[in-house]
């Protein structure tokens, strides 16, 4: 099996990040917790993040140290396979907490990578 090439692979997770921060830009948790269509959407591109960010290789993650990848590539499972378990808040939190973390530090790796 022959492995993506890392850039499209960044790209992908920056517009899912960007995709989520497009549409919950100005909303609040309430707002979050009422819109079905929102909650989905959101949750499937954190699934898309998560899956994109198992195909970074590793020895790319230390040039972004403080982002917890472990965590990051295990979301996706529990967003697909353990979906009658998801709490809205931790979504939200993860939302509004730890996406510009992840954005800034994909971009960083990003920037680091001669051009493909």
């Amino acid at each position: 099996m022959t492995g993506r090439k890392v850039g499209p692979v960044l790209a992908e997770i920056l517009d899912a990040i960007g995709g989520i921060e497009a549409h919950t830009a100005g909303k609040s948790l309430a707002d979050f917790k009422q819109d079905w269509l929102l909650r989905l959407a959101t949750q499937r591109a954190l699934e898309i993040v998560s899956e994109a960010s198992r195909h970074i290789p590793d020895e790319l993650l230390p040039l972004a140290p403080d982002v917890p990848w472990k965590q990051i590539r295990g979301i996706g499972n529990i967003l697909c396979h353990e979906y009658h378990r998801i709490a809205d808040d931790v979504v939200w939190a993860v939302v509004t907490e730890n996406l510009s973390p992840l954005k800034s530090a994909v971009e960083a790796i990003k920037a680091a990578l001669p051009d493909e």
